[in-house]
């Protein structure tokens, strides 16, 4: 295993622990056909401009940040998936096409991640640079009832070395997302690494679904509820406002504002999803509210994620990855679960050393056969090291 925790160390250096890890941004997959008609893929190495961005500014400064990692080419699926067309089955009540969107999220991909700022809201404002990043990536569907689906995405990624080689895989866990049909207990973030609970009313959450996001360590991030709404060629759900802390994109690079807020759009498509978000900047007093200093937000921020259905890429390493961990990330959930909902507020303590998210991957990294008492004995640990309650 100690290989593979070589991997996983690597992969999070590239990629800002796993914020989003990176591969080949400056290459181009085509499809071609062969002499005999079979398709095939091709690289095409050329400049991607940004092309949504400050026309004016000098392109130099506005090149986009993220990962310089270049993987091999990936082929994106023919026709529709077959959960696009489970979604599309006559008959459906309202409830169960929206859970079937859900799921249709689950799936192999080759996922771009893309942020930039549009707007700047303080005097000799400069936009810094965008974010761009790609990688490879499977979600996997841990459970699914008709009223809560969860959904776990594992990075599983190959490199290509100066010689053309091609490495890997390299396997993280990345983030989570839960989905409750009429929840009527969520919990917010409030600023300064603070959650709390929000109680809503029956009336509030009919018809609803909340979506919570969970960190690499199954810790939370945000909660927000919505309405999915379905079209003739695509389904989509979008969020209320939703208080979100940095991500880590941004925290290593960023001391200037101390929290996102703004709306979450993810969009099905026949051959697989968009998650738009649409971000302000704000600078926080404390938790709960904007600063009275002349500054409360510093900027807007656009990003768009695409998760494209690929076919032929090795996800193997997850499955494997998946299989011996799964024990132990399902004690984790459950401890988290129960601090959650016992606890009106928990808070993200300032702790030297590595941080639990690190600890919480090596860990997980290294199991062969399960324990689950002396794998929950090392959570609760964790938690009351690392949070308070």
């Amino acid at each position: 295993m100690g290989s593979f925790r070589q991997r996983l160390w690597t992969v999070s250096a590239l990629a800002g622990l796993c914020a989003a890890c990176a591969a080949a941004p400056n290459t181009v997959v085509d499809e071609v056909e062969d002499d005999a008609g079979v398709a095939q893929t091709t690289e095409t190495e050329k400049e991607r401009p940004y092309v949504f961005g400050w026309m004016f500014a000098d392109t130099s400064n506005m090149e986009p940040r993220g990962g310089t990692t270049k993987g091999p080419s990936v082929l994106p699926i023919s026709g529709t998936s077959a959960a696009w067309d489970a979604l599309q089955e006559p008959g459906l009540s309202k409830k169960e096409k929206d859970r079937r969107a859900i799921l249709a999220m689950a799936g192999g991909y080759r996922t771009s991640f893309d942020f930039l700022e549009t707007a700047g809201f303080t005097e000799g404002y400069e936009p810094p640079k965008p974010y761009r990043s790609w990688g490879t990536e499977h979600v996997y569907v841990v459970e699914d009832s008709p009223e809560f689906v969860s959904l776990q995405h594992i990075l599983v990624m190959f490199f290509e070395d100066e010689e053309g080689e091609v490495q890997g895989p390299a396997v993280v866990k990345h983030w989570r997302q839960d989905w409750q049909y009429e929840d009527a207990q969520i919990n917010v973030y409030t600023g300064h690494d603070r959650w709390e609970q929000l109680q809503l009313s029956a009336g509030d959450v009919e018809g609803t679904w909340s979506q919570a996001v969970y960190q690499v360590d199954d810790s939370p991030r945000y909660q927000a509820i919505g309405k999915w709404t379905h079209d003739q060629n695509f389904s989509a759900w979008e969020s209320g406002e939703t208080w979100r802390p940095l991500p880590r994109r941004e925290f290593s690079v960023r001391s200037d504002y101390h929290a996102l807020i703004g709306t979450n759009r993810h969009t099905i498509l026949p051959t697989g999803w968009l998650h738009e978000e649409d971000n302000l900047k704000a600078v926080l007093m404390h938790e709960g509210q904007i600063t009275d200093k002349p500054v409360a937000f510093l900027a807007r921020e656009a990003g768009v994620n695409r998760y494209e259905l690929i076919t032929g890429h090795d996800f193997s390493g997850g499955d494997e990855y998946w299989e011996k961990s799964a024990a132990f990330w399902s004690d984790v959930r459950g401890a988290w679960d129960a601090l959650l909902t016992e606890n009106p507020k928990v808070t993200k303590l300032e702790v030297e050393g590595m941080p639990m998210l690190m600890e919480m991957l090596v860990y997980s990294s290294e199991i062969e056969t399960y324990d689950s008492e002396v794998g929950k004995a090392y959570i609760a640990e964790k938690l009351q090291t690392h949070y308070e309650w």
